[in-house]
């Protein structure tokens, strides 16, 4: 499978984040907002590459489009996710049996999340700071369109991640073709859940594409238990 490897690499990710502080956490989102914003004109470079492929006309066009203005927006929006209160550790029930046996629901990571997105570059750097702030791993598949602008975005989070000694597959960006996006919907066993967020037709696919694969799971445990193994 020649995605594997960014599958595996985010499911080991996400066990470093096991025990990581808020204070640590807030840390690396604070320290990525201000690292979107002197890196700007590196942003705003590599999204003209995207923008070059794409008439104007295209009602697409606006959404990819990142300014300087839009770049401060992003980063506002982690900063808002900084001050947004950790649901990690939030116990929701507690009880104790009548045999003595306490038991609490808590809240704890979902672990690896997929999102598939179209073109808008803003996503990639929302997914993630709150996939981070609440205990997650990010793999996302962005759109053909945004390529360059969800590369530039990443490399600019590695970059942040790797200084605050943290594994940078905490965010994986799958390659922009087609067959990454298979390949997401095709991860049992290493993507928790999968996120469609676009448009209607990206979700009718994604949800049309889960069917089948749920059939086709369907139909080989039909197969297992009447073959007897």
């Amino acid at each position: 499978m020649k995605y594997k490897p960014y599958f595996e690499k985010a499911q080991q990710a996400s066990r470093t984040l096991i025990g990581l502080s808020k204070e640590k956490t807030n840390g690396v989102l604070a320290d990525l907002a201000s690292a979107l914003v002197l890196n700007t004109d590196e942003i705003l470079a590599e999204n003209v590459k995207d923008l070059s492929k794409m008439p104007v006309e295209d009602p697409k066009y606006d959404r990819l489009k990142l300014t300087t203005q839009r770049i401060v927006d992003i980063a506002n929006d982690v900063k808002s996710v900084v001050n947004l209160a950790s649901p990690l550790g939030e116990i929701l029930s507690d009880k104790i049996l009548e045999n003595k046996l306490q038991i609490q629901k808590v809240r704890v990571p979902l672990g690896v999340v997929g999102v598939i997105y179209e073109a808008r570059p803003n996503v990639t750097a929302d997914v993630f700071s709150l996939c981070f702030k609440t205990g997650n791993v990010a793999v996302l598949k962005g759109g053909s369109d945004a390529e360059f602008s969800n590369l530039a975005i990443t490399k600019v989070i590695h970059a942040v991640l790797s200084k605050h000694q943290i594994n940078p597959d905490v965010l994986t960006l799958l390659p922009a073709e087609r067959a990454a996006t298979e390949a997401l919907l095709n991860a049992r066993g290493f993507v928790d859940v999968l996120i469609p967020r676009g448009s209607q037709s990206l979700i009718n696919y994604v949800r049309e594409n889960s069917k089948k694969l749920r059939n086709v799971e369907a139909e080989l445990s039909n197969f297992v238990v009447k073959s007897g193994y």
